[in-house]
């Protein structure tokens, strides 16, 4: 079985491979676009950009029998700016399943300057004083103390979308 993600971002492979370690496919990064805005801005803008990653990942790579879109972004709420992330599953017959991720909310400093307009992994590298917080860490991991890193959060994300996908096999198959 082949399986594309539509990222090279190290955290994201990193969280597809782990949940697909027991099955022994072949996981292979592509460049896909997501075709939302840099820092997406709502569940329902980040869900899309999960799934445009995931079926971009089925055109660019044709040999893939199924693709893997991971996207990171905010949403407001009444408690404050939080992290929202969302995943794709599509299989090349093009069922599709979405999971959706941790939620905490963002420090003020931080929540200020990405509602002003900036994007959160330049606003993040700044705050901690490091680089490319988004392909290690993440802001996850930075504000849970690295209790859950983002690689872990996706990787619970890709845990439920397998999940999902091994139900409706199983289920087609009964």
């Amino acid at each position: 079985m082949k399986v594309a993600i539509g990222s090279h971002n190290p955290a994201k492979i990193e969280a597809v491979q782990m949940a697909f370690q027991p099955y022994g496919y072949q996981i292979t990064p592509v460049k896909a676009e997501s075709a939302v805005s840099e820092q997406p801005f709502s569940d329902e803008e980040t869900i899309n950009g999960a799934l445009n990653r995931a079926k971009n990942c089925l055109e660019i790579l044709s040999s893939a029998d199924i693709a893997i879109g991971l996207e990171g972004g905010v949403t407001k709420t009444p408690y404050g700016l939080m992290l929202c992330n969302w995943g794709a599953l599509v299989t090349r017959d093009g069922q599709f399943f979405i999971a959706g991720g941790a939620r905490i909310p963002l420090p003020k400093e931080v929540a200020d300057r990405v509602l002003q307009g900036e994007e959160l992994g330049p606003v993040m590298d700044y705050f901690t004083q490091k680089q490319n917080i988004r392909k290690k860490e993440g802001a996850i991991g930075v504000f849970t103390n690295d209790h859950i890193t983002r690689s872990q959060m996706f990787e619970h994300i890709m845990k439920m979308l397998i999940g999902q996908w091994e139900y409706a096999l199983n289920s087609l198959g009964s």
